[in-house]
């Protein structure tokens, strides 16, 4: 395709201000890919901590790692999909931060049909996080019925979607929250609720099965004095601290791991069903246009949010 498209990208590391609507060629098909015209684009804590300090990646680039869109072409040889499906996915994380864009090109493997009852936005709004929360609970603690489950910053992108997965999965389910944001998170299933605002979790929380952290910092030794012998620990705020928190979680008698989210179009399926048994929902607490993405960066980063912040396109 010759036409043009418009994508956010960054010439440097900064603020909200760095970001900047360009104009450029729509990408080319490749091999084993399907070209997606996004209509939403979800926008998670890594964009702006990449559009701040960059980690692996050295300005300038383009921002976003999820999508919600419809497929406009499809590469010989590829069957997953066909022109017109309505698909979702984390088209290239981690290596090319490129969904804040009207088109993206990625392997169909990235992507599963979007979940009947979705619109865009909301769609857009489950995959990394989605995919986060499920790698933590059930691929790394393998939550199972009847175990006790906390999880921190229960109303964040991450949290309010780890709290339905776990309940999903038979857990008891106790989240850290401020008190403005209990109702929702009752609403989506949580037991009890603990505002971290006025009560320390560590003195009234205990015999817990699953901590999942989204904090970090001195929330990691607290969560370790809740844990049953046998517990599990997993932060999923900063996979650098890995070392550290299986040091620190050995010493006190549990385990402990991260996680960095992984494209996986079979969990993928594995959370649309969920979505469609009406058992999982996301909750938009904001939508900017693309022009708007820094307005957009500042209303997730401001920590006030519920749930995910959502780009349209269309």
């Amino acid at each position: 395709m010759t036409e043009q498209m418009r994508v956010v990208q960054q010439q440097t590391l900064g603020g909200p201000e760095v970001l900047e609507v360009a104009r450029v060629p729509v990408p080319d098909l490749g091999a084993t890919r399907i070209l997606v015209r996004v209509h939403a684009a979800g926008v998670n804590p890594v964009d702006w901590k990449l559009r701040q300090h960059g980690y692996w990646l050295t300005p300038p680039f383009s921002q976003g790692f999820d999508v919600s869109g419809v497929v406009v072409a499809v590469s010989q040889g590829s069957s997953r999909f066909s022109v017109g499906d309505e698909v979702y996915g984390m088209p290239n994380y981690p290596d090319v931060p490129d969904a804040y864009a009207d088109y993206v090109s990625a392997p169909a493997r990235r992507f599963a049909r979007k979940p009947d009852g979705l619109d865009h936005v909301q769609a857009a709004a489950l995959p990394l996080a989605a995919l986060t929360a499920w790698q933590a609970l059930v691929d790394t603690a393998g939550v199972r019925d009847g175990q006790r489950v906390l999880v921190h910053a229960a109303a964040g992108g991450v949290g309010h979607l780890a709290v339905q997965i776990a309940k999903a999965r038979g857990a008891h389910v106790i989240g850290t929250a401020s008190a403005a944001k209990h109702g929702v998170l009752r609403e989506l299933g949580a037991d009890e609720l603990v505002d971290y605002t006025s009560v320390d979790f560590a003195e009234t929380v205990g015999d817990v099965d699953v901590v999942l952290d989204a904090i970090g910092g001195d929330y990691l030794d607290r969560s370790l004095r809740v844990l049953r012998p046998d517990g599990v620990y997993v932060g999923v705020s900063n996979p650098l601290d890995q070392e550290i928190i299986v040091e620190r979680a050995a010493a006190a008698g549990v385990r402990g791991a991260t996680v960095c989210v992984e494209p996986d179009h079979t969990q993928l399926e594995e959370i649309t069903a969920l979505v469609e048994a009406g058992k999982l929902r996301p909750v938009v607490s904001g939508t900017f246009p693309l022009e708007e993405a820094a307005k957009a960066h500042e209303h997730s980063q401001s920590g006030r949010t519920t749930g995910k912040v959502v780009l349209t396109l269309t």
